[in-house]
């Protein structure tokens, strides 16, 4: 017999409490506006290049490490399971994460903090906000207005994305209440995702040994059971249930502490979620000092690997170079960007320009621009 779907908490994101988007559009009765949503992203071209965006490790170098769109199927999927735990909508959780890095440039981390630096003094660059510039603006598949028209609720989610990593962007959007419970899923989803993953792939790469991993308490506890099982097997073939055990440690603690934080703060409607006094979805403090303690592994024993440390810096060179070709000659520019000069001005155009790029097409374009006998 099949189990039956949990009804949905009050404060859950709903058609009913929606607020629905800037322009007004006729759909087919009883069709989910987040459904519209989910299929406008989906296809969308910013979506489309994440296939082809570094998530930490180049993705020339090995078919297996993620990209920017693996890692955006996995935390949409850790985001719809907290969802499913805590009785709010599993569509709109997952939504929030399917759209929450299309603004990511190409190269990571990298390619974000070069263009942060090249664009300080002309408004600033923020994966964030310019997740909320694609879906605003930038994409126009629709002749009655630019951007997608998404929900109210996807586009504030976006505009309050919060982690280690990610700070809120400036945006009308993020006035210092918080998200809805979907939208700091989300938020919590992205940062599970990035803790497991980036260890399967520094483990891949050669990077991390067990002797290493064993200087982190949450991989010798969730590694415990799997290698009393398997004591002789070599760490590739059992890495895998180690960081299942992971994952579902992270949720289990914190699906338990946002319970308690929601009934201690006795919120029953969706507006009492974003007037709350701090976050409802996180771990439990002994939790966090404990993944603190993996992520600052992460960041000394993988993050500035000299390996990465290398990518890095060719990524940027890259980046650096073409943004200074293209405002020292606009003209050099797609004729669709180029006319955006004069609304948007040279740095934001090709600021967008540069944003929007695959690795592989940042890459053949600084060949084209550089390279003296590269066709341009």
């Amino acid at each position: 017999m099949a189990k039956a779907v949990p009804e949905l908490k009050p404060y859950a994101v709903t058609a009913r409490n929606s607020r629905g988007r800037v322009y007004k559009e006729s759909f087919p009765p009883n069709v989910d506006p987040f459904a519209i949503d989910r299929q406008r992203i989906l296809h969308a071209a910013a979506f489309r290049r994440l296939e082809y965006k570094t998530q930490v490790f180049v993705i020339s170098e090995h078919d297996h490490f993620r990209t920017r769109l693996t890692h955006t199927l996995e935390v949409a999927s850790i985001a719809r399971r907290l969802c499913v735990a805590l009785q709010v909508n599993p569509a709109v959780g997952e939504l929030i994460a399917l759209t929450h890095d299309v603004g990511h440039p190409p190269f990571g981390h990298a390619g974000e903090q070069t263009l942060e630096k090249l664009m300080a003094d002309h408004g600033g660059f923020d994966h964030n906000a310019q997740a909320l510039r694609v879906v605003e603006l930038l994409e126009h598949p629709y002749p009655p207005f630019r951007g997608l028209n998404m929900c109210y609720e996807v586009r504030e989610s976006l505009a309050k994305h919060s982690t280690i990593y990610d700070k809120p962007g400036a945006h009308e959007l993020a006035d210092g209440t918080f998200a809805p419970i979907e939208g700091q899923i989300a938020n919590l989803a992205d940062r599970v995702a990035y803790d497991c993953h980036d260890l399967e792939d520094a483990i891949g790469a050669g990077i991390l040994s067990e002797e290493d991993l064993q200087q982190v308490g949450l991989w010798r506890e969730a590694a415990e059971d799997v290698r009393r099982q398997y004591p002789d097997a070599p760490l590739p073939a059992v890495r895998r249930p180690i960081l299942d055990r992971l994952e579902a440690m992270f949720l289990e603690d914190i699906v338990a502490e946002s319970r308690r934080r929601i009934r201690a703060a006795k919120v029953a409607t969706i507006d009492d979620v974003r007037q709350c006094e701090g976050p409802l979805v996180d771990f439990s403090r002994a939790m966090e000092i404990r993944v603190k303690e993996l992520e600052k592994f992460l960041l000394e024993s993988v993050y500035r690997h000299h390996r990465l440390v290398r990518m890095d810096s060719k990524a940027r060179r890259i980046i650096e170079r073409l943004f200074g070709a293209y405002i020292e000659e606009p003209r050099m520019l797609p004729p669709r960007f180029a006319r955006r000069i004069g609304d948007m001005g040279v740095y934001r155009t090709v600021c967008d320009y540069l944003a929007g790029m695959t690795d592989r097409y940042c890459q053949d374009e600084y060949k084209r621009l550089f390279e003296p006998f590269e066709r341009v």
